[in-house]
């Protein structure tokens, strides 16, 4: 985070602008969420505990049959056998009840969901987007004054963005064309391009995709993007396709969810998601600074991930999803309105962001780990922290909430790439160390704020590193206009290796690079 200026720069989740913040006056910080937890949330996080409860309950009863079991001899099941043959209507009844019930744990149990391989889009190095090229080409579009480039100047010093980012070909043009011809090639170059990969080093043929989720933001053309993808690889006529717009950099979480969701209806297929945020028609050719943020925070990017529910698919999968949580926001109005889409006094498109921002991603963000917590962290830190919260709700004194050891539950994190305030403040109330945001810091720093696909980015990052280890935990988390946070957990199936031509390929041994505050 940015200490020494009037100036902070900070990620929330957006329409467009997916995840990010700007406050001109004094520096605001994110709300301390884990000093006040709402006991509403701890509820729901146990509801989806004791959903689970039945499943639960066999596991001793397994135990204690197999126990007595080991300890029977060829005499006691003879006895057991002449007992039987005299109270057959007992056994039948009993069967019968078995059966009956493994068959609705069996049918009502959800079915798997793994991630077979996903792949990241790597922009050509024609365009790169380095700091003084940058403000040479904003300097002669002759759409900015003096105080705007000077403030654009000072957000990319302060971002965490390193030299190599990418912007698309209609923002390299002078002036820039950003038709929607262009927003179009640049749609088709980010999704074609993850996707001939992702094919590629999966041998999957196109034909055998029966989902499809597309999420983009603020580019929603018609066709739709999902349409786009449809005609280009040919996919069958009963496809279940999918286009999420206005969703924000939180979008790629709710794509998993949703697809996830239909895994469950539709046997043995594979499900495609694609994120990604254009970015050739959402220039802020304006003066409004809390419009002008997008502009030097935001590159080109986007991730394309293939699900299955197919249980042979397990053997080659790398990750099996083990939690979706997701928070909205959206019945308060502050909540609503805090990243909106508008123009502005000349009538100039943009995206408005609030002064409230910070606080309301803070509160979205306590109510998704509140919820989450009781799903992944050891029965012990739930205890401890669900202790010391009653002790508070009951006696009303100044007992501190003991802060749960997040780190105990994931092996990765995976914080959306939106901004370096967030991920410092995040680093902060989470306790976490400089190696469990170093893939958030280091994917802001190469590719820039890629919107909902930087998750995947970070993903990738990991496994560049060759960190990502059978059993590991990885939590993805995101926040989108609405306003909306969300998380999504994942379990490695084995070591994971990079991919084939990953984001990271030739680059990997650079990181990390020491940021300059």
């Amino acid at each position: 985070m940015d200490r020494g200026g009037a100036t902070h720069v900070a990620p929330a989740g957006g329409g467009g602008s997916g995840a990010v913040g700007v406050q001109i006056q004094p520096t605001r910080r994110l709300p301390d969420f884990l000093q006040s937890v709402n006991l509403k949330y701890v509820k729901l996080g146990y509801h989806y505990l004791i959903s689970n409860l039945l499943t639960l309950c066999f596991i001793p009863l397994i135990i204690v049959t197999l126990i007595e079991a080991s300890q029977m001899d060829v005499g006691d099941l003879r006895q057991l056998w002449f007992h039987l043959q005299y109270n057959l209507v007992s056994v039948i009844i009993c069967s019968a009840f078995l059966v009956f019930g493994l068959t609705v744990y069996i049918m009502t149990r959800p079915r798997p969901v793994y991630l077979v391989d996903y792949s990241c889009f790597r922009a050509p190095d024609h365009l790169k987007a380095p700091f003084d090229r940058f403000m040479e080409h904003s300097r002669l579009t002759g759409d900015f004054d003096d105080t705007s480039l000077n403030f654009q100047r000072k957000i990319l010093e302060r971002s965490g963005l390193g030299e190599e980012t990418y912007v698309p070909e209609a923002m390299h043009e002078i002036p820039p064309t950003p038709t929607m011809a262009a927003a179009r090639e640049e749609a088709e170059q980010v999704m074609f391009g993850s996707l001939d990969n992702l094919f590629a080093n999966t041998n999957v043929k196109p034909k055998d995709i029966g989902i499809l989720v597309v999420n983009c933001s603020l580019f929603n053309p018609t066709p739709s993007l999902s349409a786009m993808i449809v005609n280009k690889y040919k996919l069958r006529g009963n496809i279940r396709s999918f286009n999420l717009g206005g969703m924000g950099c939180s979008a790629g979480v709710i794509a998993i969810d949703l697809a996830k969701d239909m895994l469950q209806v539709h046997r043995n297929t594979y499900a495609v998601v694609v994120s990604t945020e254009n970015i050739t028609q959402n220039w802020y050719f304006g003066n409004k600074k809390s419009m002008l943020i997008p502009n030097c925070l935001f590159r080109v990017g986007c991730s394309a991930v293939l699900l299955s529910n197919r249980s042979g698919d397990r053997r080659r999968a790398k990750y099996r999803l083990v939690h979706v949580v997701r928070t909205h926001r959206g019945a308060d109005d502050k909540a609503f309105r805090c990243v909106y889409q508008e123009q502005d006094e000349v009538g100039k498109t943009g995206v408005s962001l609030s002064k409230d921002l910070m606080a309301i991603a803070g509160g979205a963000l306590k109510t998704n780990i509140t919820t989450l917590g009781p799903l992944v962290l050891p029965i012990s830190e739930q205890l401890l922290f669900f202790a010391t919260l009653l002790v508070k709700k009951l006696l009303n004194g100044n007992v501190k909430p003991y802060i749960p050891d997040f780190k105990l539950a994931f092996d990765h994190f995976c914080i959306h790439a939106g901004g370096r305030a967030v991920i410092d403040e995040l680093e902060k109330n989470l306790q976490l160390s400089p190696s469990h945001v170093e893939a958030s810091r280091m994917t802001l720093h190469r590719f820039g704020n890629t919107s909902s696909s930087s998750i995947w980015y970070e993903l990738a990052y990991t496994e560049a590193k060759g960190r990502m280890r059978r059993g590991n935990r990885v939590w993805q988390i995101a926040f989108g206009s609405g306003f909306k946070c969300n998380s999504a957990v994942w379990e490695a199936l084995r070591n994971v290796k990079p991919c084939r031509n990953g984001p990271w390929e030739d680059c990997i041994d650079k990181y990390p690079v020491k940021i300059v505050s």
